[in-house]
């Protein structure tokens, strides 16, 4: 029995002079684990407003999101009751000037307006995804978080309108937000009236979209750190 032991001590200890088995020396910290992108993020703005693309921790690994999890994404953004009231009361609003689209005055005027303001929303939210995943591109936000200053993060978010993350992590055209922006916009000459399908009004279409994306992007970079000054210091206060 002895022999036996002392036969498998030998072994071990040559397996690990050899280093096939690693030994923690004491005084040896373990390396930190890395954290992991989430998928989708459920955390809201101010409580109500959807922040599902956006990956809040700069340092976190980054996993690409299979084509199941874009789809996933659309479909939460595309149904989300924020989004949804926001498209409703943009209706609204366009109906007291009879802004784009133009379908005039009334009660099945703004039946119009908004089945075409749903129809906007999930127009571009699909094609969009389905441009992400035919591209291999990752629609979420990575922010680039409080370690760099202001001028660069506000210059970083606006420049993710146009340069997305590839699922192999390199970085490449936005090619899916941009030509599914610009096809949904097209796409609602489908239902839009005559008076709202000139050149003039969709490029205006087209500008205030862009503008959207640009007032999502600070919002998502920013509002992290907002919320750490306005609600984390207030709990600290003794």
């Amino acid at each position: 029995m002895r022999g036996r032991l002392r036969a498998g001590s030998l072994a071990i200890t040559a397996l690990v002079l050899a280093g096939s088995i690693p030994v923690a020396m004491a005084g040896d910290d373990p390396d930190p684990i890395a954290p992991v992108a989430r998928p989708i993020n459920h955390e809201r703005m101010f409580g109500v407003m959807p922040d599902y693309q956006t990956v809040r921790d700069p340092k976190a690994v980054y996993v690409p999101l299979t084509a199941r999890q874009k789809w996933h994404l659309v479909g939460l953004s595309t149904l989300d009751p924020f989004n949804l009231c926001n498209a409703f009361i943009g209706a609204g609003l366009s109906q007291i000037d009879n802004d784009t689209p133009r379908y005039g005055w009334g009660g099945k005027a703004y039946g119009y307006r908004a089945a075409a303001a749903f129809a906007d929303l999930t127009t571009q939210g699909v094609i969009s995804g389905g441009l992400a995943v035919l591209f291999h591109q990752d629609p979420r936000y990575f922010r680039k978080g409080p370690e760099a200053n202001i001028p660069r993060r506000a210059a970083y978010a606006i420049s993710r309108i146009f340069i997305a993350r590839h699922d192999s992590g390199r970085s490449e055209l936005n090619t899916a937000n941009l030509l599914g922006l610009g096809l949904g916009i097209g796409a609602s000459n489908a239902y839009y009236p005559s008076a709202s399908r000139t050149g003039t009004v969709m490029f205006g279409r087209l500008q205030t979209s862009l503008t959207g994306d640009v007032i999502g992007n600070l919002m998502s970079e920013f509002w992290p750190d907002i919320h750490e000054r306005l609600f984390h210091r207030r709990h600290k206060t003794p």
